[in-house]
Formats: C-alpha cells, structure tokens, sequence
C-alpha cells in the first residue's frame, strides 16, 4: 500500500486541511501520516479557534518519523497550510531528507497562500517562503487561480492567461477555480504537453475544504501510477460529487463517500485548451 506524508492543518469537527486529506487518502488506499501544522478545533470560517505547533515539537515529530523508518517509504510527500516561515523552512527540509532517503517519492504543494476576494490570509513572510523556497522543490503544485496569479505576478484574466502563468512557473499545475464558462466552475490540469479543463455546474453554496480534497484525490492518483490529466479527472468528477452529496454536518461527506471517490460519476465538461 503507497504511504504518503502530509504536512498541513488538522481541524477536529471540520473536514478541512490536512485532517480532510488523511481521510481522502485512507479512501484512496493511500496510508497517510499526517503531522500537523496548526491545531484547530472547528474551520476559522466559523471562527474556530487553536494554536500552530511550535515549530520545536514540529521538529521533533518530523524526527521521530525519520527515526521511525518512514522516509524511505514514502511515495508521495503532500503540504499546505503553514503558519510560520520556519514551519515552511522545515518542510522544505524534509522534502530534501525524503528524497535523499527516497528520490522516487512524489512531492505535491498546495501553496495555501489566500483567495479571491479577501486575498492574502497568510502572513506575508510565509507567503514569501512559499514562493521562494517551497514551490520550486515541488513536483506539482495545486494553487487556485488567485494564489496562480500571486505566484506568477501575472493578472490572469482568461484561460490562456493561466496556462501562460503555469509556464512562467515552470512547474506542472493542478489549477483551482480555473476560468470555465458561465455557471461553471474549473479545474486545470496544465502540463509542458498541454492542458485540459474540467468543468462542472457551480453551486450557489458549497462546503469548505474543496481545494483539500482536489489536492488529496489529484496526489492519490499520482502516487497510483495515472498520468497527471487522468489523475485531474479523477479528482474533479470526486469534488464534484462530493459537494453533490448531503452535508455529513462537518462539511465534505468524505467518509461517507469512501471509495465512491475513486470511481466518481459526476459529470464533467471536457476542454483541452493547449
């Protein structure tokens, strides 16, 4: 069974950040390892409350997985929220010491940076350590089109905009929220071959934690041998069912869904666009 470590919040009654990931790829049958980065009772959407993990205790997490044998395991190392630079300076760490132990292992960054309309939600010097230091050791990145543009110093108007953001980048893109037609909403797969959109009806309401859960089902099928583009499909037909579903009180029904999401039926609207 492919193991995965994740390095991202933990949110006790919300199925959002890193929790919800643990939970997608237990479905997926990815046995996942989640060391968190900020403790949250409930979403801070609702104005939960907690704590981020000192960076000391991270630290000392990190070295008992090392120690306990894990890094030359992994197949697929996932990251996203992150409270503080040191914190991103410690993952980027850890990507280079799960590497060395297992250069094979795939790497995937959520660059969990802000959204439109509020923009930044991070500290800027966080941003900054994102940008700088963690995208580039990524082997994907999933940001949605606010972080895209933030990333690239681009202003992304359309769907050509994106896909030239994504090549200034350098690197292959997981893209969120990605421009679609009107009362759709877009997920884009852009690679150096080309790029594909998958689209599905927007709702007037959806549950939080969707970039979560693209991100975990995306990373998921990386680490199961589908090509990127196929990896996409699959998680965009599995957030499309999953915000379909009847709310499980904690946001995403993710246990409910189980291993429904490897085989979503939602359907989607197929574009390649380059």
């Amino acid at each position: 069974m492919p193991v995965a470590l994740i390095l991202s919040s933990y949110v006790a009654a919300d199925r959002i950040g890193g929790g919800a990931q643990q939970l997608a790829l237990a479905a997926c049958g990815i046995d996942p390892i989640l060391l968190p980065t900020v403790l949250l009772g409930r979403s801070p959407a609702k104005g939960g409350r907690g704590q981020p993990v000192e960076a000391e205790l991270l630290q000392d997490l990190l070295d008992g997985v090392e120690a306990a044998g894990v890094f030359d395991t992994l197949d697929l190392l996932v990251t996203g929220h992150f409270s503080s630079p040191y914190q991103v300076m410690l993952a980027c760490q850890t990507i280079r010491r799960v590497r060395a132990a297992n250069p094979a292992v795939i790497v995937v960054v959520d660059p969990v940076l802000g959204d439109a309309p509020k923009g930044l939600y991070v500290r800027p010097e966080v941003a900054r350590e994102i940008s700088q230091d963690l995208v580039p050791m990524a082997d994907w990145i999933t940001p949605n089109l606010w972080e895209l543009a933030h990333l690239s110093g681009r202003d992304i108007a359309d769907a050509a905009g994106m896909v030239a953001a994504v090549r200034d980048l350098g690197k292959p893109a997981l893209v969120t929220s990605a421009p679609a037609r009107p009362g759709e909403i877009g997920l884009a797969c852009c690679t150096p071959e080309g790029s594909t959109l998958f689209a599905h009806p927007r709702r007037d309401q959806a549950p939080n934690g969707t970039g979560d859960l693209v991100t975990a089902i995306f990373a998921a099928g990386l680490a199961q041998g589908l090509s990127g583009p196929d990896a996409a499909q699959r998680a965009a037909g599995a957030v499309a069912m999953a915000i379909g579903a009847e709310d499980c009180g904690m946001g995403l029904p993710i246990v409910a869904l189980g291993a429904r999401m490897t085989h979503p039926d939602a359907p989607l609207r197929v574009e390649t666009l380059a």
